[in-house]
């Protein structure tokens, strides 16, 4: 395999991915919290960015597929750092997120996986601190209502409470009440 042909992989997933997420179908909710980080790369060069998992309040997820809200937004900050800071127009990013500090830590270390220990292909691997760069929360509600909405809260189906009338477990009904 050709050094790009894993990064051009990667970079068609990617874009395969965004392409398939609408905004405008899905439902929004805010989460106080939650952990981003961002990934750029170029098609002409082997350089690669990483930027540090940070925490950012007020972060918009859809509620059908728990995916981070405004993508694009989120990696429009990280294409301009690029361009006006470090100088490189032109470059893919992608910024993934999680309201689980875990579940984003997965992700980073996947991916620095893939670019630090590829024995096929030699890529620059940099890292972008959390003093040069931080992610600002881009506001997702609706357009048609002004408030906030919070995160659903999951349901717990309640239990019936136990009144001697249900046979228990083993199948012996208990004698009546007086």
């Amino acid at each position: 395999m050709k050094p790009n042909s894993l990064f051009l992989r990667g970079a068609v997933f990617t874009l395969l991915l965004a392409a398939s997420y609408s905004i405008a179908q899905a439902k929004n909710f805010v989460t106080p919290k939650a952990y981003l980080f961002g990934f750029s790369a170029s098609f002409n060069d082997s350089i690669i960015y990483f930027t540090d998992i940070q925490e950012v309040d007020s972060v918009w997820f859809t509620e059908k597929k728990k995916m981070l809200a405004g993508r694009s937004n989120y990696s429009n900050q990280l294409r301009s750092y690029c361009a006006d800071k470090l100088n490189q127009p032109r470059r893919t990013c992608v910024v993934m997120g999680d309201a689980k500090l875990k579940n984003v830590e997965k992700k980073y270390e996947k991916m620095k996986k893939m670019y630090l220990h590829n024995k096929k292909a030699t890529y620059d691997v940099r890292f972008i601190k959390e003093e040069d760069f931080k992610f600002q929360a881009v506001y997702m509600a609706d357009e048609g209502t002004n408030e906030v909405v919070a995160k659903p809260e999951k349901n717990k189906k309640e239990r019936p409470k136990k009144d001697g009338k249900r046979p228990p477990h083993d199948g012996k009904m208990p004698p009546p009440n007086k």
